[in-house]
């Protein structure tokens, strides 16, 4: 059964999909959710009891703060990629899904591996010692091939083409950061199109100045603690740089007393 408009108004007792905040579809016998990539101001889902098996249409609920999702026929814990954008995802329930496999402990490790915010997991608290074990311990998550997120890092483009594109080399590198973040990733039409290059140095040029817009757009998404990070590890880069700097210009000096003896 595919989740529909009429049914999504009727439970969530709403006219239209912007005002949708919470939905509960428990024991709906639903397969396909794809309409939720219409309600980005969902912030509590409840779909347990179903017969869901893709997560790609969550990957757009940004505001999305609890999900339960007991109870479904999701496969590989893969899925679990597409939620990684939900900054604001804290609460989830996944369990009795095949893809909590038979060893409970390496299955929570490996889902708070891949998503470190979350403050409770099947119906347990998470604790900072669970996270820290979990970094070190869980099984990492990689995207399913042809999700939304990959068709978004590469703009359905071969890896040829992508490396032979600064523009996309440098979406797919900025999409990689904020994946790695739990932000959304960007699609090709935000990045400044600039005219083809023609020689070596102008690939380089434009490179580094895609570089440079991506980095800008991306700190507009980051809070407090994640801009501190940045600017610890820049401090830490321009002293590199400096350190560089001034070695250069001592073995400059020592060179030219050198050639004065």
């Amino acid at each position: 059964m595919k989740l529909t408009r009429k049914l999504v108004l009727a439970k969530a007792k709403a006219s239209d999909f912007q005002s949708v905040k919470k939905l509960n579809c428990w024991g709906c016998k639903v397969t396909d959710i794809s309409i939720l990539t219409q309600m980005p101001n969902i912030e509590v889902l409840t779909l347990s009891v179903n017969s869901i098996s893709s997560l790609a249409p969550l990957s757009v609920c940004l505001f999305l703060s609890e999900l339960y999702l007991r109870r479904n026929m999701i496969q590989s814990l893969s899925e679990l990629s597409h939620l990684r954008p939900l900054t604001r995802l804290r609460v989830l329930w996944l369990a009795e899904n095949p893809c909590c496999g038979e060893n409970p402990g390496q299955y929570r490790l490996t889902v708070l591996r891949c998503l470190p915010r979350l403050q409770k997991l099947d119906n347990q608290v998470v604790t900072e010692d669970e996270v820290a074990q979990a970094l070190v311990d869980g099984e990492e998550v990689t995207t399913p091939p042809g999700s939304l997120q990959n068709q978004l890092s590469t703009n359905g483009l071969t890896e040829s083409e992508t490396e032979n594109d600064p523009l996309n080399y440098n979406m797919v590198e900025t999409n990689k950061i904020r994946q790695q973040l739990g932000m959304k990733p960007l699609s090709r039409d935000k990045f400044t199109l600039l005219s083809s290059p023609s020689s070596k140095e102008d690939k380089t040029l434009m490179k580094k100045t895609h570089t440079l817009d991506a980095i800008l757009m991306l700190l507009r998404d980051l809070d407090e603690e994640e801009l501190h990070i940045v600017y610890t590890t820049t401090q830490n880069r321009l002293q590199s740089y400096t350190m560089d700097s001034q070695t250069l210009t001592d073995s400059q000096q020592k060179m030219h007393n050198v050639l004065n003896i």
